[in-house]
């Protein structure tokens, strides 16, 4: 598999040591791409994953350990200029970018008593709204940057399932898994490519005991689902071995029999 050296890659949602978006963050910056991630501390405040402050310049610190530029900004996606932001601190710091992993989500339990308006906006504004629009305003400048290129990436990271306590996030991440083909479609003639990874149960701090042993009777591998799973799977599809591979929603989820 080709390396990433010389590509620049935008990793939202950074914001804890064991997260998904740190692993990716260090999966690509292992293979030679300057990294610029975003996080936004307030939410694993309010979801209850627990705030790391000191995280983001930490982590700048360990990702230019493998030689690469590494930079970040604090940003919340529900607000409108977001996107603009987030491309133009980018370019300021690292330059345009090739690669961008839309990892940051919102999510708030909610059944069918208490979801209302305000719930499912909130979840929107992040995971749709401020997701797609920074693919859009990603794609506008690579096109402009890149005018020859066919290495551009976009992959959304989405979720599925029957869970009647989580019918904001589902609905949500549906968009997104809805949007991939199309958006794949009207990009390629741009050289980008779009796909959607489902990472199903992840291990990144937030499962206790009971979880746990709920959830890995269901793996048929024997072990839960590590950050670094989906991470593995995301080098492949932005190096150029995973150029013809657009368009798709995939699972890395190591056969996972949960519904």
């Amino acid at each position: 598999m080709t390396g990433l050296k010389g590509k620049t890659a935008i990793i939202t949602g950074a914001s804890r040591s064991k997260g998904i978006g740190a692993a990716i963050c260090r999966s690509l910056a292992e293979s030679g791409a300057d990294i610029f991630f975003t996080h936004w501390s307030p939410f694993d405040g309010e979801s209850g994953n627990g705030e790391e402050p000191e995280f983001p310049e930490v982590f700048k610190k360990e990702l230019q350990s493998f030689g690469v530029r590494a930079a970040h900004m604090e940003a919340d996606l529900s607000r409108d200029d977001a996107p603009q932001m987030v491309i133009a601190k980018t370019e300021e710091m690292l330059g345009a970018p090739s690669i961008l992993i839309n990892n940051a989500t919102y999510e708030s339990h909610a059944d069918f008593k208490t979801l209302n308006r305000e719930i499912l906006d909130k979840h929107y504004r992040v995971n749709n709204s401020g997701t797609i629009l920074l693919s859009v305003e990603f794609a506008k400048k690579f096109e402009a940057a890149f005018p020859e290129s066919k290495d551009g990436r976009i992959i959304h990271m989405v979720s599925k399932g029957p869970d009647p306590n989580n019918l904001a996030y589902i609905a949500t991440k549906g968009m997104l898994i809805g949007i991939t083909e199309p958006l794949s479609v009207a990009l390629a003639p741009v050289g980008i490519t779009v796909n959607a990874v489902d990472p199903g149960p992840t291990d990144t701090g937030w499962m206790n005991e009971e979880i746990k042993n709920h959830l890995l009777p269901l793996f048929p591998a024997g072990r839960l689902g590590l950050p670094e799973d989906a991470a593995k799977l995301i080098k492949f599809l932005v190096s150029s071995d995973g150029g013809w591979i657009t368009g798709q929603t995939i699972k890395s989820e190591g056969g996972f029999t949960g519904k």
